[in-house]
């Protein structure tokens, strides 16, 4: 498949829409269920790199909560204490959480209310565990490496199975060129392919050069966050997740 057809534009009103790969190549997604719409592949795209990059760089599942076009809060996958599990509203009937289904959980615990109907970006395959988790939120769609057996049917039952499900193709590499099109202009950029790894933070100029693994952790958060944020922005990270971007 080298196109699909959207369920609308930006707005209801702009039809027809679709994405579509310009050489003819085929596309690195699959829908596996559901119809998404225009803004839903840009949070997709958008957050599926933010958690490939984490991954990357901290070797800890990740998740993002992404909505308009701007991450509301990314996590990666550290345990969840009871405390922190009652602050964001973890049911105790899902039973033991996957690190995947806590970086989910921290992710969307960042902003609930910015998260209210979010479109999900897993790092990894969805496990029973995340999509539980998942089932009770409010949310468009999820984009993901792949999916349990057990876990796609429990996140088709979303939205009365109108769920957008999709899944990408972890190693999909894209064009260095970018290039979009606004009032019948033509942009053309490189893409942003700054690495954010150990490497970066190892100039340290400051007194204290020791940097604790939890506090790498968190830099790479905030700096990986703010790399597919919309604008220029603070984010606060703390303990494995971003908790406030502005």
């Amino acid at each position: 498949m080298n196109e699909f057809q959207l369920k609308y534009g930006c707005n209801p009103n702009q039809k027809p829409s679709r994405i579509f790969m310009a050489d003819g190549s085929e596309l690195p997604v699959e829908i596996l269920n559901g119809r998404p719409g225009y803004i839903n592949f840009l949070d997709a795209f958008n957050g599926y790199q933010l958690v490939k990059e984490l991954k990357e760089a901290t070797g800890l599942p990740a998740a993002t909560s992404f909505k308009h076009v701007s991450p509301a809060g990314a996590a990666v996958g550290l345990p969840l204490t009871d405390v922190l599990k009652k602050i964001y509203w973890v049911d105790e009937s899902i039973g033991e959480l996957s690190p995947l289904a806590c970086a989910y959980a921290r992710a969307r615990g960042a902003d609930r209310m910015s998260s209210f109907g979010d479109f999900i970006s897993l790092s990894d395959v969805c496990d029973v565990a995340t999509a539980k988790l998942i089932q009770h939120e409010v949310s468009d769609g999820i984009i993901a490496p792949g999916y349990e057996d057990e876990a796609l049917e429990i996140l088709k039952s979303k939205k009365k199975g109108n769920y957008n499900i999709i899944k990408i193709d972890p190693s999909y590499k894209p064009e260095p060129i970018e290039r979009k099109q606004v009032y019948g202009v033509t942009f053309e950029q490189g893409r942003n392919e700054f690495v954010i790894n150990e490497e970066l933070l190892g100039n340290v100029v400051t007194e204290n050069k020791e940097i604790s693994q939890q506090a790498k952790i968190d830099l790479f958060i905030a700096l990986i966050t703010l790399k597919y944020t919309q604008s220029n922005s603070v984010c606060y990270a703390k303990g494995g997740q971003a908790i406030g971007i502005v």
